[in-house]
C-alpha cells in the first residue's frame, strides 16, 4: 500500500471565477469541438458528453436520439 502525504484541495480552499465573455446571450455558445486521434487520420466533431455505460442507459434509442445532438453514447456490451 502506498500512502500518499502531498496536500490535497477540496472545493473550500480554491475559488473559481467565471471568465469574462464577449457574447452577449447564453444562446451563441458553442459546445461542439474537434476530435484529432493520434493514430489515425480521422477526426470527430461532437458535443464532449456521454451517457454512462449503465444497464438501462446506453441502448441503441438513447444513440440515436443523442445522435440528432451530435453527442456519445456508450452502448451497454448486453
Amino acid at each position: 500500500m502506498r500512502i500518499e502525504e502531498d496536500i490535497k484541495l477540496d472545493y473550500s480552499d480554491v475559488l473559481i471565477r467565471p471568465k469574462r465573455s464577449r457574447l452577449s446571450s447564453r444562446s451563441e455558445v458553442d459546445l461542439i469541438r474537434q476530435m484529432n486521434f493520434i493514430n489515425s487520420d480521422q477526426s470527430l466533431e461532437c458535443i464532449p458528453i456521454m451517457t454512462a455505460n449503465m444497464d438501462t442507459t446506453g441502448t441503441f434509442e438513447m444513440a440515436k436520439a443523442l445522435a440528432k445532438h451530435k453527442m456519445i453514447t456508450v452502448l451497454n456490451k448486453h
